[in-house]
């Protein structure tokens, strides 16, 4: 066997499309791109999207538009990838992480409530695996805690409230409650990176609500301002016949999606429901097959009454197990062909965030959920073999350990 962990699913049409605008002679941000944004803002119920050429840069950028900066708290989990965290950072603000819940991948609502001051100015939650936050409860800890908000600038004013900003790199097409993802935050940034559901090579967009304080046209007018050195006319503007005069409003950014990547969007918006039809067949014989070992294993419930995941990670954990184990059971399935990964490695543990001085033993239960977990190969090019071979092979492992092999004690 030889299972990747997670291949772009790129077909012929893919290729098409590229070849087309590869002959069109326009290669950057232009008439493709255009297009791809308002497809997505159509997909998410929503006026408008920007693309750019990462969910980062989508995070980074929606911090700025806000104004958010030095002086300023931000709240993110430290359950999550350095992205919705580092963004913090390179604005100048505060990072404040807060631990996952117990036995769950996702923040911690009752630490965000205990977490916010007058300093704060938004909250980055994060849809991990594809299963969207619980949004509710998270708008319900902003309410109730509104009595401390202190708006610096004049967007700030007009939400009189902390800003939702949604981490959905992993989320687009999954479901909360009747909306689908980029709907129900305030802001949602979404990743097209090649390990997504979705890809562009590289690439993400934000979209954002409709707030009645603010014109959707002049949002995006500033998030273009933002993402192409603050410039007055982008390239397409610029290009036609006599309209080479532009303006730099202010010092801004090189962060805009090329028609490149967005062709390759285009299509894959185009095969998307497939995709994600494919994605729920495969959590759900992974499901099936690690029903039988519900002693021995716990995963993520990607399904519900109230939210539908865009399935784009299958986390599974090792009940009563530990990191060692784990980590020789990753090594065991790549000597059998099957490439794993571990979602996440929380932030204090990596040394970017020690400097910081944040300390893993301040987030056990996000240490908890790390130290057995192991994310198991999920991708529309996955067979059906191959899934019963890598459920097959983990209860292998497991049923060794069930005779007689004994686990390591862990400490931090």
């Amino acid at each position: 066997m030889n299972i990747p962990f997670s291949p772009p699913d790129i077909s012929q049409k893919e290729i098409e499309e590229v070849v087309n605008t590869l002959k069109s002679g326009w290669l950057t941000t232009g008439p493709k791109t255009k297009e791809f944004e308002n497809l997505i803002a159509s997909y998410c119920s929503v006026e408008k999207a920007v693309a750019m050429n990462s969910a980062t840069a989508c995070l980074e950028m929606t911090l700025r538009l806000l104004g958010i900066g030095e002086g300023d708290e931000v709240i993110t989990t430290a359950y999550t990838y350095t992205a919705s965290a580092s963004v913090i950072h390179h604005v100048g603000a505060k990072i404040v992480l807060v631990d996952s819940a117990k036995n769950s991948y996702h923040i911690d609502y009752d630490a965000v409530a205990d977490a916010i001051t007058e300093k704060t100015k938004a909250i980055i939650p994060v849809d991990i695996a594809g299963v969207m936050c619980d949004y509710d409860k998270l708008y319900e800890v902003i309410e109730s805690k509104k009595n401390l908000y202190r708006p610096n600038n004049e967007i700030q004013r007009a939400y009189d409230r902390i800003v939702v900003i949604a981490d959905a790199a992993h989320s687009f097409g999954a479901t909360y409650k009747g909306k689908i993802s980029g709907e129900v935050a305030d802001f949602t940034c979404f990743s097209f990176h090649a390990v997504k559901n979705l890809t562009t090579a590289e690439g993400g967009a934000v979209t954002w609500r409709n707030n009645l304080n603010f014109n959707n046209e002049d949002i995006y007018k500033q998030f273009m301002l933002l993402i192409l050195h603050g410039q007055s006319k982008d390239a397409l503007a610029k290009n036609q016949l006599g309209s080479w005069e532009y303006d730099i409003l202010l010092p801004g950014y090189k962060f805009n999606m090329t028609d490149i990547m967005a062709s390759i969007g285009i299509v894959q918006l185009n095969r998307y429901p497939d995709l994600l039809k494919r994605r729920k067949e495969i959590i759900e014989r992974y499901d099936k097959g690690f029903k039988e070992m519900k002693k021995e294993v716990d995963v993520l419930n990607h399904y519900s009454l109230e939210s539908s995941s865009s399935g784009h990670l299958y986390l599974l954990r090792i009940k009563n197990s530990n990191s060692e184990f784990r980590d020789n059971l990753i090594q065991e399935l790549a000597k059998e062909g099957i490439a794993t990964n571990v979602h996440y490695k929380p932030l204090p543990m990596l040394t970017a965030y020690k400097k910081l001085g944040f300390k893993i033993e301040d987030f056990p239960n996000a240490y908890n959920m790390f130290k057995t977990e192991i994310t198991l190969p999920l991708h529309t090019l996955l067979k059906n073999e191959e899934i019963d071979f890598i459920i097959y092979m983990i209860g292998k492992r497991l049923k060794k350990v069930m005779n007689g092999e004994k686990n390591v004690q862990e400490t931090y």
